[in-house]
């Protein structure tokens, strides 16, 4: 089968389009035929060696894929051949088959297509996670979402107006900001045109944000966080920024705030059960039509480089998907 391999660290264009063996089921598994690969900032971060995991070389990026299952390992019960799926598998994505544990892989509602779906798992279950996990986001709330305009940003978006917050979109752009409102959000911040500490305390009257999400990192948490509300929360999902930032612990201490990490990937394999019956309840809210994925371009599967480097620039709204079989 084809592949993206990463076969030495560095940026997206050292990776390479090659021809390797097709990958067997193994007990609890699944194979996928992929017809949709969600393309995400971890997959632009493991390949230059600065993710928090770092598999051994070469290896196949690509964490969230949708597709037909074409083979089942031992032990699978639940999922047979033929089931359209959605799936989170870690590595491997980037491929015209992959091998995904059955725990987290989920039956697609009818109607709903795997590029839709390719763009929905990660992003929505990182965000659900957080918001309604970590977070304990409740109606009336106000909520802050930084990186408004991205895949996960969107879906935060989403996630925070069907929760019944008052959601405040930053990003750095119109066309960000824009997308945001679209998606439900009641106000927005430009912050690469104002303050946002500024910004978020006008906003709010001086109360300030009762929850803020941040996948951005950077200069803007310390920002993000002076903003919070009395006991609000901080939480911490990426750094797109690049910069992983250092918090005043004081900060925390003044309004009694905290700082909530968010790492989905983890949850799900530590907690499969909770991770089942939320992944159940976001593919039932995208199939009322609740949820509404961004997906603003398609990429063959030879030019998935340039989609980590649009991630990388920062030129990405919503979600850019890879399909491995067409577009050739």
């Amino acid at each position: 089968m084809k592949a993206i391999q990463c076969v030495e660290w560095g940026l997206p264009e050292r990776l390479i389009l090659a021809e390797v063996p097709l990958p067997e089921p193994k007990t609890g598994e699944v194979r996928i035929r992929i017809e949709a690969a969600g393309v995400n900032f971890p997959d632009a971060l493991i390949v230059q060696k600065k993710y928090q995991l770092q598999p051994p070389l070469p290896f196949i990026p690509g964490t969230e894929v949708a597709g037909t299952i074409d083979a089942v390992g031992p032990e699978v019960k639940r999922l047979k051949i033929g089931d359209r799926v959605g799936a989170f598998v870690g590595l491997g994505g980037f491929a015209e088959f992959v091998c995904a544990p059955a725990a987290l892989t989920a039956p697609l509602p009818p109607g709903i297509s795997t590029e839709t779906a390719a763009a929905f798992t990660l992003t929505y279950a990182t965000s659900h996670h957080a918001l309604f996990d970590r977070g304990q986001l409740k109606a009336g709330e106000t909520l802050a979402v930084l990186g408004a305009g991205g895949g996960v940003g969107l879906a935060a978006v989403e996630l925070g107006k069907l929760a019944g917050a008052r959601v405040i979109a930053v990003a750095s752009s119109e066309e960000k900001l824009a997308a945001a409102r679209a998606h439900g959000a009641d106000e927005s911040i430009n912050y690469a045109r104002v303050d946002l500490r500024e910004a978020l305390k006008t906003i709010t009257g001086g109360k300030g944000a009762d929850v803020i999400y941040d996948p951005v990192g950077g200069k803007h948490t310390e920002a993000a966080l002076r903003s919070l509300a009395w006991r609000g929360r901080l939480l911490v999902v990426g750094f797109a920024d690049g910069e992983i930032p250092q918090i005043p612990a004081n900060l925390l201490l003044i309004k009694g705030t905290s700082a909530l990490g968010v790492f989905w990937g983890e949850f799900a394999k530590r907690e499969p059960q909770a991770n089942q019956a939320m992944l159940t309840e976001l593919f039932t809210w995208l199939a009322q039509g609740k949820l509404k994925p961004h997906v603003s371009r398609t990429y063959s599967l030879a030019d998935a480089p340039q989609a980590l480097v649009a991630l990388l620039e920062r030129k990405a709204v919503g979600k850019l998907v890879i399909n491995p079989w067409g577009m050739r």
